[in-house]
């Protein structure tokens, strides 16, 4: 079973200003945004990771390089990990987008919804994409590897949702805040979501246990009245 920590960027100038950045350049964490990275930084350092994949945009890039100081690891970029593109809406405040006819569109039926102008994409386009890419490191990696790869809101709620088996159109309904990470435990047959939104959980229970010669390889089916958890 591979497992993925999603991790959403720190808080950043625009997310305060209600402004949709989309694939802006230059945009960059605010004051509380730095004091989250640093914090989840120092929360994951117990994890061992097998990588750390980076959307290319700066806000996602500085938030993975807290994860990643002081491991021997390379930060990796992948820009289908990037934010969907917005298209015209880029560099717009929400309160302004929220008058829009296709702002309905996006909070309805989102699976329908395709971005103005020659650089927009649909959010159907934006959740193949990251899944695409998720699925593949996931393969590179191997069936026993922890990795991160940070991105932004409305990939990682398009993810989660491809997790939950739910239909594009549910995605609205995930909340992923700034520095939360969410889990996702992929299997043979089946994604098993561990954590959404989360923001200040303990998290021993994402370091792999140790090897025992002999141990049976865990089970892609689902216990059967919820189990017992993490172990202590």
């Amino acid at each position: 079973m591979t497992t993925v920590i999603l991790l959403r960027h720190g808080r950043t100038t625009a997310n305060a200003g209600g402004i949709l950045a989309g694939w802006t350049p230059g945009v960059q964490l605010d004051e509380a945004g730095a004091a989250q990275v640093a914090a989840v930084g120092e929360r994951l350092a117990p994890v061992p990771l097998a990588a750390v994949v980076s959307s290319p945009l700066e806000r996602c890039v500085r938030t993975a390089s807290a994860v990643t100081a002081g491991r021997d690891l390379e930060l990796r970029t992948d820009d289908r990990l990037g934010e969907a593109r917005y298209g015209d809406w880029t560099g717009r405040t929400i309160k302004e987008l929220a008058k829009e006819p296709l702002w309905k569109i996006v909070q309805q039926h989102p699976s329908a919804a395709v971005f103005p102008g020659p650089e927009g994409e649909g959010l159907a386009q934006t959740q193949a994409r990251a899944v695409a890419a998720v699925r593949e490191i996931n393969a590179e990696l191997g069936p026993d590897a922890v990795w991160l790869a940070c991105s932004h809101g409305d990939v990682i709620k398009a993810v989660l949702a491809d997790a939950l088996g739910l239909h594009l159109d549910q995605f609205q309904r995930i909340v992923v805040d700034p520095a939360s990470i969410s889990v996702v435990t992929y299997t043979d047959t089946r994604p098993f979501v561990v954590r959404i939104n989360d923001t200040g959980g303990d998290v021993s229970a994402l370091i792999p246990p140790k090897k025992k010669r002999g141990r049976r390889a865990r089970s892609s089916d689902a216990v059967v009245g919820g189990g017992s958890g993490a172990p202590a």
